[in-house]
């Protein structure tokens, strides 16, 4: 089997997805969670690229959330797997894509309640996090995921790839159809952008909410 690299999203930590990692490690999976926090976008994709370059054979990506567009700045791997994610084309960004989503439907473009301290660094607000995130997990799930929770640099909003691997890489996205991190209205252009879609009832998280179907994708895609 291919070996596996987890993408995990903006403000969370490889800790997040330990549920489907040790399932796919005692399947004997080879599987990689870099820690992404605080990087920028740049450094996050040689980060990553390192680990793609070093390996015996092209993984498999599954990325989610904001990991998709370190994702999307990869080269030489086999399919990417975008789970609740963003899929951004070179030189795309979140503020732009919030601004555009806010232009065409009047929808406010980025749900999730944000502060910004004096050192520029955002931070999910708990309860806000929990409705926004983490909604149809269990409340023990819940408090764990929330307790986990990190700052991002401000920079996560403006950092655009340099590369899109979607339009030369096999791709799948899972759309959560209950997501309220991610608006429906920009999650469907990033489907016309991948060569394979999947409609999961879920949220935003659903290695937390349903980490068998995540565990079931990874299997039939190495």
């Amino acid at each position: 089997m291919r070996p596996l690299i987890i993408l995990h999203g903006a403000w969370l930590q490889p800790a997040h997805y330990d549920e489907i990692t040790q399932h796919l490690r005692r399947d004997g999976i080879d599987v990689t969670v870099p820690d992404l926090a605080g990087h920028s976008l740049a450094d996050s994709t040689r980060l990553v690229q390192d680990l793609i370059d070093q390996a015996a054979e092209a993984p498999v990506i599954l990325a989610h959330s904001f990991g998709g567009v370190t994702a999307t700045g990869l080269k030489g791997i086999s399919h990417l797997l975008y789970l609740s994610s963003f899929v951004f084309d070179i030189g795309e960004n979140a503020q732009q894509w919030i601004a555009r989503i806010e232009r065409e439907t009047g929808s406010q473009g980025a749900p999730l309640p944000l502060t910004v301290d004096d050192a520029g660094m955002t931070r999910l607000d708990p309860a806000g996090a929990r409705d926004g995130l983490f909604a149809d997990c269990t409340t023990e799930v819940a408090d764990r995921a929330i307790a986990l929770l990190r700052p991002e640099p401000a920079s996560i909003f403006t950092d655009a790839p340099a590369h899109a691997a979607w339009k030369d890489t096999p791709s799948t996205y899972v759309a959560a159809t209950e997501d309220r991190a991610i608006l429906p209205e920009m999650v469907a252009y990033f489907t016309q952008r991948c060569g394979t879609t999947v409609a999961w009832p879920s949220g935003h998280c659903p290695f937390l909410s349903r980490p068998a179907d995540v565990v079931t994708l990874v299997r039939d895609h190495l």
